[in-house]
């Protein structure tokens, strides 16, 4: 499996959420603590939106998070109030660019952690489901892009929670018409730049691993003496995790199974999740 990790806020410098925590992300790509795999080493990829530009800017590379000299230089001149970051566990499909996450059409960012069990057995069916405007942007041979252009064509554009419901529907219905009884596995993160959407969901009911971060100001109260809280930590901050970053005891809240939850200005909501089958 994989680890990622997502950012709302005020802007701020990626390498200070990438590489100075405690059990980092990038500390993850090496020690996962609650993942599948220890090491996640197939592969990593970051994904940030900025002023001035349309589209978010995405780099990915093979190489393993851990020993990758570009994304530590990057992550110091980057800043951001919304940025993706994935590193890469493989299941099945081929170490390569195109196949590291986040995923990128226009504006939206996608990343997954997970799997679809079976995708060899229903992947022509899902593929002849999505858009064919959309299916020439497809590039990797993962079923998590491939879950994203689906999202894509049941319209994650006008309703990111019922495009995912549907494509979701779509792959257990598939799935267990092809006798596979648990089709999905994962968490998932999406983005048009404004907004931020997180999902924990499984057939089986047993999703991987998912967490936030307590409000900086709860924080702030439960842990005054620390100055990273009071000088360095905007009050908007919220980060949703594969695994929790630092060693904060009561700063993570772990996302409930088969819910969701939405960032953006003025807005914070978590709420129920299941998927729907598409007409």
């Amino acid at each position: 499996m994989c680890r990622w990790l997502a950012y709302w806020g005020s802007p701020v410098r990626l390498t200070n959420v990438l590489y100075t925590p405690v059990h980092s992300l990038i500390d993850q790509s090496l020690h996962s603590k609650l993942g599948a795999e220890t090491t996640n080493g197939d592969g990593f990829g970051i994904g940030w939106y900025s002023d001035g530009t349309e589209e978010p800017g995405v780099f990915r590379s093979t190489e393993p998070a851990w020993n990758d000299t570009n994304l530590r230089e990057l992550s110091v001149h980057i800043t951001s109030p919304l940025f993706f970051a994935h590193i890469r566990a493989a299941i099945g499909s081929s170490v390569q660019q195109t196949n590291c996450h986040p995923f990128r059409y226009q504006r939206w960012l996608w990343m997954h952690n997970g799997f679809i069990d079976g995708f060899r057995d229903i992947k022509r069916d899902l593929a002849f489901a999505v858009d064919p405007t959309l299916y020439l942007n497809i590039s990797g041979t993962t079923d998590s892009e491939l879950l994203f252009h689906l999202a894509l064509t049941f319209g994650l554009e006008d309703d990111p929670p019922g495009a995912v419901a549907r494509a979701i529907g779509f792959v257990e219905t598939l799935g267990r018409a092809h006798g596979h009884e648990s089709p999905f596995q994962g968490t998932i993160a999406t983005s048009d730049g404004d907004s931020l959407w997180a999902f924990r969901y499984s057939s089986a009911g047993q999703s991987r691993s998912l967490y936030f971060n307590r409000s900086v100001p709860q924080l702030r109260e439960m842990y005054p003496d620390m100055a990273v809280l009071r000088d360095k930590v905007a009050d908007d901050a919220r980060l949703v995790v594969s695994e929790p970053i630092g060693n904060l005891p009561g700063a993570w809240v772990e996302v409930p199974e088969a819910s969701y939850g939405v960032v953006s200005k003025g807005r914070e909501e978590l709420l129920p999740f299941a998927p729907r089958t598409p007409a």
